[in-house]
């Protein structure tokens, strides 16, 4: 599908991943278990502690569309429902988090650099997953799935598997969805394979079914949200 030049969609498209028939690793280097789900794996850092899991992996991506746009337009809420601005937290406008309130916590001035935006994203992570990314996100129909959207389900547990692209039959109309996704524990984010397909990691789209399979989570039709 055609999708606009600067477009998050269009971002997605470009992204790099590492060579044919690498491995999904864990965070600490272990291998992900199994290692049957996986088409291709992005060439993105996954970190060292157990933060970029499912809701962060799309955090992580939008967020570095974001920060190659406008880096001060990056900002994600909380579990709490506080917003937090990459602009204010590089200013020097930290947080703490204290039972369940969270709380201002002046930090170090620093400039946007790109490994203070990877440490902002560590904090996110921290504290934010499929509920406070369900809420950020707006309700779209499966009928008109667009690269960028995202089939998440807001709980614990709750997973989040966003779609990196879409094609469309030149003559039946039906669509089919590219998707990526990590998972628990933290993990590098992965295009997943279709298990009903033999070599594809495209999906078909059926708005009529109630659920939309993916090898590790079925999802409601209604699952599906939107930046």
């Amino acid at each position: 599908m055609t999708v606009a030049p600067g477009s998050f969609g269009h971002w997605l498209r470009y992204l790099p991943v590492l060579p044919s028939g690498t491995a999904v690793h864990l965070y600490n280097g272990q291998l992900k278990d199994p290692q049957t789900v996986h088409a291709a794996v992005l060439n993105i850092d996954v970190g060292t502690r157990d933060l970029q899991q499912c809701a962060d992996a799309v955090i992580r991506l939008r967020a570095e569309y974001e920060f190659s746009q406008k880096p001060d337009q990056v900002h994600f809420h909380l579990t709490s429902g506080d917003d937090i601005r990459f602009a204010d937290w590089y200013r020097g406008q930290g947080f703490r988090v204290s039972g369940d309130k969270v709380l201002p916590a002046p930090k170090t001035v620093e400039q946007p650099t790109h490994a203070v935006f990877r440490r902002y994203l560590d904090q996110i992570f921290t504290y934010a997953g499929t509920l406070s990314l369900a809420r950020e996100l707006s309700p779209a129909p499966l009928t008109n799935v667009q690269p960028g959207d995202v089939f998440i389900r807001g709980g614990s547990p709750g997973h989040a598997v966003l779609v990196l692209d879409v094609a469309e039959h030149l003559t039946t109309g039906r669509r089919y969805v590219l998707l990526a996704q990590s998972y628990m524990p933290a993990q590098q984010i992965h295009v997943l394979r279709n298990p009903d397909v033999s070599g594809s990691a495209w999906f078909a789209v059926d708005p009529d079914k109630p659920r939309f399979d993916t090898p590790e989570w079925v999802f409601k039709r209604e699952e599906l949200r939107r930046f």
